[in-house]
């Protein structure tokens, strides 16, 4: 063989080398790519049953055990306003004045006339017992001693009407200082100052903030579940529970105008939480049942439908299938599920936003 020809196989060789070299580098990553796809991580809870209240929700009313309107015994101008709109009060405190002077005057005139009756109560009775001795001592006539007694019973009477006419417009002078019939709080003053006043006009309003009730109207339907005793969750409009009180009041008859129902229960609240013609959400509590719940974190809601993905083995691996759920009420931060989950199924509570039904999930922790 001659060296051109022996170079001519060794080329030959090392092509076929480098050919097979480089199929060989091409199959590695089409291997690769049939591993299956990865999954995605994701953080799973176990259904659990819990207890959980059967309620329905209603507006109501906050009013006052013990409410007074404050209205004026007698007529005149405001001089005084002593008291703004939320004012706590003591009993007896003065909250407006009334111009007094007239009614002043007319005592001062009464007292003069009583001091008048007065003097002539205490001359008629010295008289009386005078005439009394010198008739013991025959110095004087029956008759004569008969008209000063009638003079003395005429000034006594004369003197009790008129101390009794004096207490009577000294009592009506105190009507010109309207005070607070109960510790409470002011409502709405719709007066000022200036302002002529007669027995017919609306001062203010005093509610007793330590006796509030709430007024709840409840449909005839739910009628024979209306008990005393009741439960009741005040909340407010974000639903913050503001209290948890009960039923103890039941009206006897139904609204004609509505068709419902009145209840009532005891609020208990400081004046800061609840107060007098406060509107809040009262959720009553029918019964309480064991039910199945979720984290609310679990929950997709697409209009109407709701569903969760639950975690699944499918051939020897984790998946997401989505289930839809029938949704009861919220029990903290947890759904209560009517149907669709059974206790210890494991529903997704992370990375649901990206999961399709049948995709491959990794538990985290186990």
């Amino acid at each position: 063989m001659t060296q051109s020809k022996f170079a001519g196989i060794l080329l030959a060789g090392s092509l076929t080398l480098a050919v097979l070299a480089a199929t060989g580098c091409q199959k590695k990553p089409a291997a690769a790519a049939g591993a299956g796809p990865q999954g995605l991580p994701v953080q799973t809870a176990t259904v659990a049953m819990a207890p959980v209240a059967q309620s329905s929700e209603y507006v109501a009313t906050i009013k006052s055990r013990n409410s007074a309107t404050l209205q004026p015994q007698v007529s005149g101008p405001l001089t005084a306003i002593h008291v703004k709109s939320g004012d706590h009060v003591k009993k007896g405190a003065p909250l407006i004045e009334i111009d007094p002077r007239q009614q002043q005057a007319q005592v001062a005139s009464l007292r003069a006339t009583e001091r008048q009756k007065k003097a002539l109560y205490d001359y008629d009775n010295i008289e009386q017992d005078r005439q009394q001795k010198l008739f013991d001592a025959g110095v004087t006539s029956r008759d004569t001693l008969q008209q000063a007694q009638q003079a003395f019973e005429n000034a006594k009477a004369d003197y009790e009407a008129a101390v009794e006419s004096r207490k009577t417009q000294e009592q009506l002078l105190g009507y010109y200082t309207i005070r607070a019939p109960f510790d409470g709080v002011v409502g709405d003053i719709p007066v000022h100052v200036g302002d002529y006043v007669t027995t017919t006009t609306m001062l203010t309003t005093v509610d007793e903030s330590n006796a509030l009730e709430a007024y709840v109207y409840i449909p005839t339907e739910r009628a024979a579940a209306v008990r005393m005793g009741l439960a009741i969750d005040l909340t407010d409009n974000n639903g913050k529970l503001l209290e948890k009180t009960q039923v103890d009041f039941i009206s006897p008859q139904v609204d004609s105008a509505l068709q419902e129902i009145l209840v009532k229960a005891a609020v208990r609240s400081a004046p800061e939480t609840l107060r007098n013609a406060q509107i809040v959400k009262a959720k009553v509590i029918w019964s309480t049942k064991t039910m199945a719940v979720v984290p609310v974190l679990a929950v997709i809601r697409q209009g109407e439908e709701s569903f969760v993905f639950v975690m699944q083995k499918q051939n020897g691996m984790a998946v997401a299938h989505r289930t839809p759920v029938v949704l009861g009420d919220t029990v903290g931060n947890n759904y209560s599920i009517v149907s669709g989950l059974n206790v210890g199924d494991r529903v997704i509570v992370t990375g649901i936003q990206f999961l399709v039904d049948g995709m491959p999930v990794i538990p985290l922790g186990g």
